[in-house]
């Protein structure tokens, strides 16, 4: 919601031409792909799927990206080679070091595909966002954030109302709003910022570096024992997510399927 405010806002004052047509349908499809239906399929995997396994199957947001954007980022998609050895070290780097137990029930057999389901959906919503950013280039980016925003707010929304019952609790809700405005809110105008200039791939990187370097800046404040493993993984995530950013882009990339 504040991402929708903020972007409508600053369209509004700088007098910004909204979407129409296609440009209006992929900024829709950005909402719900990049926000929206992760967010419901990860609330619905909460209770059965812990948070180190959810961290480690979300870096397969990366292999997605690699792989589906070729078919929907549009005809010029430009990949480095081997991107899609690199984006398997993350996935396997992530696994060393948040290990994943397969699924012993039918609830979590669920709760497991939910969640890979919901790594789909946001490589697929970065490959649209990056083609609608290719292809609408010289027009601003601020009114399709907005759009997007407002979508994945109305979706989360009427999910909560049919779900849920809420219950305003102001000493919730501040802390919350505080965490949105000087955390949350930044990350998403530089990822909106990041669309036109990235490739779908290049961002999904975020989904590696971060946990990344939670685990390294815990590993020097805390000093923790660090076995073989955990020292491969993370070895492996900074190699994978280091030659996805700098690693020179090649001509443009055939589909997987069809080969050259």
């Amino acid at each position: 919601a504040l991402l929708a405010v903020i972007a409508w806002v600053f369209a509004v004052i700088r007098r910004m031409d909204w979407p129409q047509g296609r440009q209006l349908r992929a900024a829709a499809l950005i909402g719900l792909g990049l926000f929206a239906a992760p967010s419901l399929l990860l609330h619905f995997a909460d209770v059965s799927i812990p948070a180190t396994a959810r961290v480690a199957l979300f870096s397969l947001v990366i292999v997605f990206a690699v792989v589906l954007e070729p078919y929907i980022g549009g005809d010029a998609v430009r990949q480095s080679r081997g991107a899609l050895l690199a984006a398997l070290a993350c996935v396997l780097g992530a696994l060393c070091v948040f290990p994943l137990q397969f699924p012993g029930s039918v609830e979590e057999s669920q709760a497991f595909f939910a969640v890979i389901f919901a790594a789909a959906c946001v490589a697929a919503a970065s490959c649209i966002a990056v083609r609608a950013a290719t292809e609408f280039k010289g027009k601003p980016i601020a009114p399709t954030a907005a759009i997007a925003g407002a979508t994945a707010t109305l979706g989360l929304a009427l999910a909560s109302t049919v779900q849920e019952q809420a219950i305003f609790q102001l000493k919730v809700f501040l802390p919350e709003v505080a965490w949105s405005v000087s955390v949350e809110l930044p990350a998403l105008l530089l990822l909106f910022w990041l669309m036109p200039r990235m490739s779908a791939a290049r961002m999904a990187t975020r989904y590696t570096i971060a946990p990344l370097f939670s685990l390294l800046i815990g590993v020097l404040v805390l000093r923790p024992p660090l076995d073989l493993w955990t020292c491969l993984g993370l070895l492996l995530m900074a190699i994978g997510a280091g030659y996805l950013l700098l690693a020179p882009d090649e001509q443009p990339v055939p589909t997987y399927l069809t080969g050259p």
